[in-house]
């Protein structure tokens, strides 16, 4: 678990998942064991797939995600985590691996898309 500089500030949680994006909204508990995040110009296709990753991870309780309004380019991410970590480690966690099985996807789109153009200039 990555250790957080100072977890009870909602600017260095910004400032350390990397972008002004995600914000925590008001009423996260003291231990940031819930916590409940806007994630700025993003929908359905992250969110579930987010919160998809961040329920494989055996140290959350429950992640939900909401679009408050469709009108609105909002997406808002509960989570809430055992005493063991906090819900911005769940969240950067369930990050990393999304990115991880992305890349994942991406070399094997790519390894199969060289195997059929090789498979093509032979037949041709």
């Amino acid at each position: 678990m990555a250790a957080m500089t100072d977890v009870t500030d909602p600017t260095s949680v910004a400032m350390e998942l990397g972008s002004e994006k995600i914000t925590i909204l008001p009423g996260h508990s003291a231990d940031f064991t819930s916590v409940t995040f806007q994630v700025l110009k993003e929908d359905h296709t992250l969110g579930n797939s987010l919160r998809y990753m961040i329920m494989k991870n055996p140290e959350v309780e429950f992640c939900g995600y909401s679009i408050p309004h469709p009108s609105e380019a909002k997406m808002n991410l509960r989570i809430q985590t055992l005493p063991s970590t906090t819900a911005v480690e769940a969240l950067k966690k369930g990050l990393d691996d999304l990115m991880d099985l992305c890349d994942v996807v991406t070399d094997s789109f790519n390894k199969e898309l060289q195997n059929k153009d090789q498979s093509m200039q032979i037949d041709a």
